[in-house]
This record gives structure tokens, C-alpha cells and sequence, in this order.
């Protein structure tokens, strides 16, 4: 078991998602960060579909109740086992009563902790991905419990560190592709979108990425369609809205744009204020 002694920010379980039930109007979800969460299940040995724990801006304090072995990927933020430092990307072992804590943030948005076999919470439609309404909590607090395998770490601790690519955090270009709508935009419109710097709004979630620019905008709504992680909806005021992990599974605004899945990790590593531009992809 692991214990939540002081739940950060915003703290969730998720997995790669609920696949294959959009048609019923059931979000995908999912860790924010894919790569990463991918990154500290292959480095601990799991399957890529293993749950981990996903933290944001600020990091939990965690007490563990049984021997394992942790990874800890995506944000960095000084994470300290009994108050000793231990790097993101490496293979850690943890004992019985080792308590994890955090400092502050050094970079990145949405850090990932694994465990080995995976924490091991109630799979709701073949994913234990925390979401509103479809799971018993969206989002842990101080003093809960969780679940994890009862397989034991037998490998050592190498000291070996996997870097991410800096690129993942620092990269100022997202990737895009032509959305099913692109073409109901004029080629001014266009240009502006591929010149401009946009910033993360800070009221962007799990659900959607809002960008504070707004450009002009004459375009009716569109009848209700699908839409999809990483689609670029624009709205009647000119805002940008990217959809994420947690989005509405149709919508009613113009898709102009939709992000590569690369893109959707590494926006989601973006803080509020951060800026970027699009970058159309020629494929």
C-alpha cells in the first residue's frame, strides 16, 4: 500500500485510457504526458498500460506500507526518499515506512510516479484512469490509500539515468496537422496562425489547453461532430481551445488543427504563461 500523507496540487491515477467506448460519449483520459508515463512503466519493467500516478505543479507527500521499486518521470521537482535526493528516469528501491516527498519545481508541468506491476486501483471499462463521474474519485486527497502488486523489484538499482530530450520541456514549436476544418479558414487567418506566439491560459486543465491570444473570428459553429485529443477547436470569440486527455468526445466548434501525439505530451508539460507556436507538419 501506499499512503497519501499530503496530496499536491492535483494528483490522479491514469493509465493510457478508456479505448474504444467514444461512441457512448466516454472520454478517452489518460495520463496528460504519455511518453512520460510510458518512460517510468518501461524503466521499472511494467507493460506501457501500467497506472501510475500523475501529479501536478506540486507533488504529494507519499508514505509506502510494503517494499517495491519506483521510477519517477515527467516534471522535475527535487524528490528526496527519507529525505535523501533520488534522480527522475532511474530505477529506485523503496522499503517498508520510506517516505517520499518533493521540493520545489525545477521544470515541467505533470510528473509521473510508477510502481512496480502497476498500482493496482478499480478498473472502470478496462482502465483505471481517474475521470468525473465514470470512477469513485477524480482526484486523490490527503489520506487515502493505494493498492499496489504484490510482485517484488528483484532488480538492482543500476545508478543508470535515462534522459529525456530537452526538447520535451523546452520546445517552443508544437506540431500540427490540417484539421477537418482547416480549409473553411481564409489564407490571412492561416498565416496569422502559423506567425503568432499563443500562451497557455491559465485556466487550462485536463480537459482543455485555453490559449490567452484571440483572432478575429467569422466563422459559424459547425454541427456536432467528433473531436478528439488534441483537436485545435476555434470559438466564436476567436479563442483557441486544444482538447486533452479529458475532453468531450464531439463538439460544435471548427476543428482547424489537430496535434500530433508527440505534441499532446509535450504541451502538457507546459505551465500557464508558457508560450508556443504551431507548427504545421508536411505530412
Amino acid at each position: 500500500m501506499v499512503e497519501v500523507l499530503k496530496a499536491g496540487l492535483y494528483d490522479s491515477i491514469q493509465d493510457l485510457g478508456r479505448i474504444g467506448y467514444q461512441q457512448f460519449g466516454v472520454p478517452i483520459s489518460g495520463a496528460m504526458d504519455g511518453y512520460s508515463a510510458k518512460l517510468a512503466n518501461a524503466i521499472l519493467g511494467n507493460s506501457d498500460d501500467a497506472a501510475v500516478l500523475e501529479f501536478t505543479l506540486i507533488a504529494p507527500k507519499l508514505k509506502f506500507h510494503s517494499n517495491t521499486a519506483i521510477c519517477i518521470t515527467g516534471m522535475v521537482s527535487r524528490a528526496k526518499i527519507n529525505g535523501q535526493p533520488i534522480e527522475n528516469n532511474t530505477f529506485v528501491i523503496v522499503k517498508e515506512n520510506d517516505l517520499l516527498s518533493f521540493g520545489d519545481r525545477i521544470y515541467g508541468c505533470r510528473g509521473y510516479l510508477a510502481v512496480i506491476g502497476g498500482f493496482q486501483t478499480e478498473k472502470v471499462m478496462q482502465s483505471r484512469s481517474f475521470y468525473t463521474s465514470i470512477t469513485e474519485q477524480h482526484r486523490l486527497k490527503t489520506g487515502d490509500y493505494l493498492k499496489v502488486s504484490h510482485e517484488l523489484a528483484t532488480t538492482k538499482n543500476t545508478n543508470a539515468v535515462l534522459k529525456t530530450p530537452k526538447e520535451h520541456f523546452e520546445s517552443t514549436e508544437i506540431e500540427v496537422f490540417k484539421g477537418i476544418d482547416y480549409e473553411l479558414i481564409d489564407t490571412d487567418y492561416k498565416n496569422e496562425l502559423f506567425n503568432k506566439s499563443f500562451t497557455v491560459s491559465s485556466a487550462s486543465n485536463r480537459m482543455a489547453y485555453q490559449l490567452d491570444e484571440r483572432l478575429e473570428n467569422s466563422l459559424e459553429p459547425i454541427i456536432t461532430a467528433p473531436v478528439l485529443p488534441g483537436t485545435v477547436q476555434l470559438t466564436p470569440s476567436g479563442q483557441l481551445l486544444i482538447l486533452m486527455r479529458d475532453c468531450q468526445t464531439t463538439g460544435g466548434y471548427p476543428r482547424i488543427l489537430q496535434l500530433s501525439e508527440m505534441a499532446i505530451n509535450r504541451l502538457s508539460q507546459k505551465t500557464p504563461g508558457q508560450g508556443f507556436r504551431f507548427q504545421l507538419s508536411p505530412h
